[in-house]
């Protein structure tokens, strides 16, 4: 019996002693550091040569080469550098099989702003470290990649040896729970580092697929701890999604799998878990992996496809009813001379009336497009909320019918803000018809307007003062899948010929243009609350008129005074001569901003006025009056547009009047004759 026990004893250490040898043969793990200055590289170099061999690149460039050569634990990139700048060296990395999973931090000293990083993340960023940098924070995120790089370049090693040492040796068994041992060890020696970071690491097998936590901050992902799952392994799949129980546990065609799901959290809404895990070599279906929770970075990418969205429909929409409005001028202004030149009976006039209602009708659907893609022209004034509850108080009641009730909700001293009172009125009047047509057996809309005070910035609102008007109502709300379309132009969920699908959207529009937002909450058979965010103004001195203009002196004679037309459209350019000459006007055209430049330099006095449209093919209406106040100062102007580009039209000069199409000839001949005079 001694001497058996003493050739057991050989044995075991034999075994220890070949895994310690093929532990050996193991490289040190290796950090590539990126940065075009070499003080920082000497700098990484010094605080991480104690954790892994650092190799040193100055450029994107060779960072590349050195990454066809080996591998790495993690890659340190600085993002600003000279002709491969971090994202685009990121994306290179990410692009290539061999190294789209190695974990980059990204250094910056500058682009801090929530664009910048998620630019930095979509490039394939894991984590982000600001320069100057901080010894311990660097080192702390370092060590974790490289312990865990070489925990899974261990566990695969090991394998490998176990293999071989089972086909040399009957101390096969005894080798494989060492092994194990060994790894349990490791797994609580860095518990502690797991615990601070938001994932867990999971072993599943091939025949449950269920995940067993052996580490991490599992409670921070899930809300249970990791003895929860140990007790009912079935919880786990209880939890998941239906729709995503194939996602989970779905078939493995590779060695490594990532997969993104749905899982309901203890406090029992869902979370998106992200789950990366890789078969291990040589240990049948077994397989280890990380997990984490993505549901921040899901709703990040969310918010920023449907801004995208909506800031191209907004483009679109408001090319439409540009062209729209100049198609509506060119009418109108063709009614008008007909009218003027051409007698004609009872009926005819009736005929024309009803040409123009129809008409007008159509300006007021281009209005509503505009304000979706906010290029409608809005006069802002201080407006007192308790003012507009009076004003819409007589007018809502009645539309409301009998079998809906009214309720008012006001902050005291409610914050006055900065917008335009008639599309303000048109909002909420849009939001209580829908309340309205939301509750069709009765019920209750509530209308209130709050104080808001907000400290970090939300959604698409800075920091700041903020008045809410909220419209809530009891009835039918809207299913979870449509919440996300109600803001988009033409989409309604009233029955066909019951909406336009324009009032939220111009709302919406609204909102955004008055510097706000539109908020919108709902819930099937539970009602709908939308709230209009607008920012807080200060109060108007007492005394002082708003939006009061002096009258300036009588008009002068039409006759004699000598306009310059300048508009792309040829119908529209046309009319509108034909109505100027009609009054008394001397009118000369161009069909563009080039034809008018050749025109003012030809002769600068020659004209009295110019009267060009805002948005032209090379140069604008704000172009072309720039160069003719070059060749003579004051050259008096006026600007009629389809819509104008808010920032834009603020640098248009406060003496030169700006009319939106489709525009009544009287008015323009008073703005003509108001410049004229000056």
């Amino acid at each position: 019996m001694p001497a058996t026990g003493m050739a057991m004893h050989s044995a075991d250490e034999f075994a220890f002693q070949h895994e310690g040898e093929a532990d050996a043969l193991l490289p040190r793990a290796s950090v590539l550091v990126v940065d075009d200055d070499n003080r920082n590289l000497l700098a990484l170099s010094e605080v991480l040569g104690d954790i892994a061999d650092v190799v040193c690149a100055s450029s994107g460039e060779e960072a590349l080469r050195f990454l066809l050569k080996q591998q790495f634990a993690v890659i340190i990139l600085d993002v600003l550098m000279p002709v491969m700048d971090g994202y685009e060296t990121a994306r290179l990395i990410r692009s290539r099989v061999q190294t789209r999973d190695t974990p980059i931090i990204f250094l910056t000293a500058i682009n801090k702003e929530d664009a910048h990083l998620l630019k930095g993340y979509d490039s394939g960023a894991v984590d982000y470290v600001f320069k100057p940098l901080e010894p311990l924070i660097i080192r702390s995120k370092v060590s974790v990649f490289v312990s865990l790089y070489e925990k899974t370049r261990e566990i695969a090693e090991k394998a490998a040896t176990q293999e071989r040492l089972l086909k040399e040796r009957l101390e096969a068994e005894q080798e494989r729970m060492r092994v194990l041992e060994a790894l349990r060890a490791s797994e609580e020696r860095e518990a502690l580092l797991l615990r601070s970071l938001p994932l867990a690491l999971y072993v599943r097998d091939g025949e449950t697929l269920d995940p067993r936590f052996v580490s991490g901050n599992v409670s921070a992902i899930t809300g249970f701890e990791a003895e929860v799952f140990s007790r009912d392994p079935g919880i786990w799949r209880e939890r998941v999604h239906p729709d995503d129980l194939t996602v989970f546990y779905g078939p493995w065609d590779g060695e490594e799998r990532n997969c993104e799901f749905r899982w309901r959290h203890a406090d029992g809404h869902y979370v998106y878990l992200l789950a990366q895990g890789i078969r291990l070599p040589g240990r049948g279906n077994i397989i280890a992996g990380t997990m984490r929770d993505v549901s921040a970075e899901r709703r990040l990418q969310e918010q920023l496809q449907q801004s995208q969205k909506m800031d191209a429909l907004g483009k679109l929409t408001g090319g439409i009813a540009h062209d729209f409005n100049n198609l509506l001028a060119a009418v109108l202004s063709g009614i008008a001379l007909i009218e003027r030149r051409t007698p004609m009976d009872d009926r005819s006039r009736q005929i024309m009336e009803m040409t123009r209602h129809a008409l007008g009708q159509g300006k007021q659907l281009v209005d509503r497009m505009l304000a979706f893609s906010r290029r409608q022209s809005l006069s802002p004034q201080v407006v007192e909320l308790d003012e507009t509850r009076r004003t819409l108080g007589g007018l809502l009641s009645p539309i409301l019918g009998g079998l809906i009730s009214l309720e008012w909700q006001v902050d005291e001293d409610i914050w006055p803000v900065f917008v335009d009172p008639s599309q303000l009125e048109l909002a909420v009047m849009n939001l209580v018809l829908n309340a309205r047509d939301a509750t069709p057996g009765g019920g209750t809309v509530t209308l209130s307007l709050v104080n808001r005070q907000i400290t970090a910035p939300r959604g698409e609102l800075p920091a700041g003062d903020y008045v809410v008007i909220s419209v809530a109502d009891t009835g039918e709300g809207i299913p979870k899948d449509l919440l996300s379309k109600v803001m988009e132009p033409f989409f309604t969920t009233k029955e066909v010929g019951k909406g336009t699908g324009l009032g939220l959207s111009t709302t919406y529009g609204f909102a955004r243009q008055s510097g706000g937002t539109l908020e919108i909450e709902s819930a099937p058979g539970k009602g709908t609350r939308v709230d209009i965010w607008l920012p807080r103004t200060a109060r108007p001195v007492p005394g002082e008129a708003q939006g009061a203009q002096p009258r300036g002196p009588e008009s002068p004679p039409v006759k004699g005074v000598r306009v310059l037309l300048v508009d792309d459209s040829e119908s529209l350019r046309h009319f509108t001569e034909e109505h100027l000459t009609d009054l008394g006007f001397a009118v000369t055209t161009a069909d563009g901003g080039a034809a008018a430049r050749a025109v003012i330099e030809d002769s600068p006095a020659a004209h009295d006025v110019i009267v060009t449209d805002y948005a032209m093919p090379g140069t604008s209406g704000l172009d072309l009056i720039r160069f003719a106040r070059n060749a003579r100062a004051d050259f008096p102007a006026v600007i009629i547009t389809g819509y104008a580009e808010t920032g834009a039209m603020a640098e248009c000069p406060p003496d030169v009047p700006v009319l939106t199409k489709p525009f009544a000839v009287p008015r323009l001949a008073e703005a003509i004759l108001s410049v004229a005079r000056r």
